[in-house]
């Protein structure tokens, strides 16, 4: 294979970043399902998908960039002479008309001393068991090469108890800082995954994996979720608690009006049933008597007669 580098068209000092660029600008450039009609688009593609492979792996781009090893991977061996092996010694065969050896004949004649076979064979030359030799076997016909798939992307999102319930969309920012409007299902769970396809990390070729959005629900200041059932506390006067009175009740649905009776046991909560989570559970109202600010000289005389006059038993 040619210097890697210059095949990609980038130069020694390329990023990761720059290096998937230019690669992707070739496999679609030569990719052979848009080249049906160009013999040599094949030959292209492989050519750039090898030397994308090859800087792709960390370890072989640096040996390569300190001289260690060649485009083919192959070590380079040091005392290497151009006009024979070391030692003096004459190569056996290869000589070219000029009486020289060409740097083909002298890799192939050098790697057959240490029982090494060239990358790849001559013209016409078979593998054992006599199949066809493909000049392009392990070169990427229509896939992607190694570090170079498409990924799925997680993202967590949080959303209220109220969007939860009532559904409709949510605007969730993804890694590269999209802002995307999604969906959400029916009956909404917490941790649930949401697919969105296509919205992942793009590959070389364009494509890209889908988005993963994982949903959390956001802690609320006025509801506290008990499974599929709701709790709300409302504060409520002592007068309303003694007299009785109308109030306004929050839900996931929006407020709704509720009857006190006279004397209402504010230990016990108030079930609206249907109320809860997806209407799957129910709404439980606690109320909280709540004394008036400061203090009131009359109400403390009241609580003074009703304890000297009239007592009556809450704990046992």
């Amino acid at each position: 294979m040619r210097d890697p580098y210059s095949v990609l068209g980038v130069a020694r000092s390329a990023s990761e970043k720059d290096i998937k660029s230019a690669y992707r600008k070739l496999a679609k450039a030569h990719h052979p399902d848009q080249n049906p009609d160009d013999p040599n688009a094949h030959g292209k593609f492989a050519e750039a998908t090898n030397a994308y492979d090859f800087l792709n792996d960390a370890t072989k781009r640096a040996q390569f960039d300190r001289g260690e090893i060649d485009a083919d991977g192959n070590p380079k061996f040091a005392g290497f002479n151009p006009g024979g092996f070391p030692g003096g010694g004459a190569a056996r065969g290869g000589r070219n008309a000029a009486g020289g050896f060409s740097a083909e004949d002298i890799l192939k004649e050098f790697m057959s001393g240490f029982g090494g076979q060239p990358r790849q064979p001559g013209p016409g030359a078979r593998p054992q068991g006599g199949a066809q030799w493909d000049p392009f076997a392990g070169a990427a016909q229509g896939r992607q090469p190694s570090g170079g798939k498409a990924e799925d992307v997680v993202v967590n999102a949080t959303v209220s108890l109220e969007d939860a319930h009532k559904g409709g969309s949510i605007n969730v920012r993804m890694p590269n800082g999209k802002m995307l409007a999604v969906k959400l299902p029916e009956k909404l769970e917490e941790g649930q995954q949401i697919r969105l396809k296509g919205q992942g990390a793009a590959s070389p070729f364009g494509e890209a994996g889908d988005a993963l959005v994982t949903v959390r629900f956001e802690k609320s200041k006025q509801f506290r979720r008990d499974g599929k059932d709701i709790r709300v506390d409302v504060p409520i006067a002592l007068y309303e608690a003694v007299l009785g009175t109308k109030i306004r009740v929050p839900t996931l649905d929006g407020s709704v009006e509720l009857n006190l009776p006279p004397g209402v046991d504010t230990a016990k909560a108030l079930r609206l049933k249907g109320k809860g989570l997806h209407g799957d559970g129910d709404l439980f109202v606690n109320l909280r008597v709540v004394l008036p600010p400061g203090g009131d000289p009359d109400l403390e005389a009241l609580m003074r007669f009703m304890r000297e006059s009239k007592p009556y038993k809450v704990r046992d």
